[in-house]
């Protein structure tokens, strides 16, 4: 997921994306443990993309703070 597709989500999409891919993460690591994945690069991947949205959404939320 690029940035410019994550700047167009709202609050909502962006709490509900999050917590769908850490579910995610969740079920690729335990998957990982009991048998190799075939491409551990993608807990990589997924890492980095909950970073992404985990950012923008404080960065929304501080900006609200800061408005208020």
């Amino acid at each position: 997921m690029k940035q410019k597709e994550i700047l167009l989500l709202s609050n909502e999409d962006l709490t509900k994306r999050l917590k769908d891919l850490k579910d995610q993460m969740v079920s690729l690591k335990l998957t990982h443990k009991m048998a190799p994945i075939e491409n551990p690069m993608r807990i990589t991947g997924l890492r980095k993309i909950i970073a992404r949205l985990s950012t923008e959404l404080t960065v929304r939320q501080n900006t609200a703070k800061a408005e208020n």
